[in-house]
């Protein structure tokens, strides 16, 4: 019998993903973590990335905006600030959002402002790269 563990994605706006899976990737803040059944326990923080969840021969992809993750031996739970199924990515969106960033980046206004700016310049970019590793897979 194979091994598994139990997944839930959530966001505030609610829940994307609950099953089971023999693999989950997430991009934690220090470099992408794979996670296994039977992983140690773990809590920390995601960045904005792709998160990849194999389970039954097929993946799941999603893009969470940050967050913290829970890893227990059995279970893993994604509490994302925001997630979105990796397929319904706007990229002209994205497109749009890093030019707007990198535009107040160049104005430096003032140091929250600037903060903001290159918070969503790393969201933006994040997403561009999820759309172009989606595109690879296809």
């Amino acid at each position: 019998m194979a091994h598994t563990i139990h997944v839930d994605i959530v966001s505030p706006e609610g829940q994307l993903f609950s099953g089971e899976a023999s693999m989950v990737f997430v991009p934690a803040r220090e470099g992408e973590l794979g996670i296994a059944p039977r992983h140690a326990p773990l809590l920390t923080t995601l960045k904005a990335g792709e998160v990849r969840v194999q389970s039954g021969g097929e993946e799941h992809d999603f893009f969470v905006g940050g967050g913290t993750i829970e890893i227990q031996p059995y279970a893993v739970t994604v509490l994302a600030d925001t997630a979105v199924r990796a397929h319904d990515l706007d990229e002209a969106a994205a497109i749009e959002a890093k030019k707007r960033a990198e535009d107040a980046i160049r104005e430096r206004t003032d140091k929250l402002e600037l903060a903001e700016a290159q918070s969503e310049l790393v969201r933006a970019a994040a997403q561009l790269r999820a759309i172009e590793r989606l595109r690879k897979k296809r």
